[in-house]
């Protein structure tokens, strides 16, 4: 992961020096690529574990993702880029698997800059990503990153009529956290999750599956195994340094814990995943999910909202027994 680690010392370095919300802004039209290359069998064991995916032979859904990272850091980090990376909120996620990919299979990896589109907060990037089998696109990806920045008008207001604000990494503003304690399983410690407990109702209209607690060094056993070590999931003094009073997991992990209990991985056509509000470290979370599973969302304490989902799946397909 040492081109990641370069990818985020070369953000840093060259954020300073892009302006986001210029009219006139473009994105490169480069398609960084890995070529076709079997997947180490070591990490993905890892990172199921982590994750909480049973060892079955297939790819996790998430991991695609993971694999590509380094590649769409090295083209949001270069000079033609125009957003600054330091201070991009990941906001959304959509997965579509278009068949199963079996753990051994040489994947290749493409991502590429798909559109800017204003945002009321901003400027938001979607960036794509896709992986190929022998040139059969089998999975693909797409994530909107928003560059926070001022759209006032003489006002003082954004274009939506409140007021301009700022905020710093994955989906809320430092000052809309709330400190939540805790560790991940279905009532479980950050594998997937600790021992099983009696799960209280869930504050929404989903009902309460499986309550996780996260340990406060998830942040870092995740960013060891996916290579995502920005400083905001690492430690309590480096995420003070962007605004959090502690660590936050990543929202990656979060799609990924919840997705290992959306039933059998080859029924789902498509995931969308919405970051709503980062979960500080330690934390006990409370995943809940429709019958189905077809709807789950994750919730902090008194009922805080931190990620909301959807899968769709394929004709005749059920969820988790």
């Amino acid at each position: 992961m040492t081109s990641l680690t370069a990818s985020l010392a070369r953000g840093a370095l060259t954020s300073p020096f892009k302006r986001a919300g210029r009219p006139d802004a473009t994105l490169p039209p480069d398609r960084p690529t890995r070529p076709a290359a079997p997947v180490a069998p070591g990490p993905l064991a890892a990172y199921g574990r982590i994750c909480g995916f049973p060892e079955s032979g297939e790819l996790p859904l998430t991991y695609p993702h993971v694999l590509a990272f380094p590649l769409t850091m090295r083209l949001m980090t270069g000079r033609a880029f125009p957003l600054p990376v330091l201070g991009l909120v990941h906001t959304w996620i959509e997965i579509t698997p278009h068949r199963t990919v079996a753990s051994a299979e040489p994947l290749e990896l493409t991502v590429y800059a798909e559109k800017l589109t204003p945002h009321r907060r901003g400027t938001e990037v979607t960036m794509t990503t896709e992986a190929r089998m022998s040139g059969e696109l089998v999975w693909e990806s797409r994530s909107g990153y928003l560059s926070r920045h001022r759209q006032a008008t003489p006002d003082g207001t954004t274009p939506d009529g409140t007021a301009s604000d700022r905020a710093t990494s994955d989906g809320m503003k430092p000052t809309e956290t709330t400190p939540d304690r805790a560790t991940p399983g279905r009532g479980t410690t950050a594998r997937g999750a600790g021992p099983a407990t009696a799960v209280p109702p869930a504050a929404g209209g989903l009902p309460a599956r499986a309550e996780w607690r996260l340990p406060g060094d998830l942040g870092r056993r995740y960013g060891a195994v996916s290579g995502d070590r920005n400083p905001i999931h690492l430690h309590p003094l480096t995420a003070r340094l962007f605004g959090f009073p502690r660590a936050i997991a990543h929202g990656m992990w979060t799609v990924a814990r919840c997705l290992a209990e959306a039933g059998d991985p080859s029924s789902i056509r498509s995931v969308r995943a919405e970051f709503r509000a980062p979960v500080l470290l330690p934390a006990t979370v409370t995943y809940t999910a429709d019958a189905t599973g077809n709807a789950f969302e994750l919730r902090g304490a008194k009922g805080r909202v931190h990620l909301v989902g959807t899968v769709t799946r394929r004709a005749g397909a059920s969820g988790p027994g």
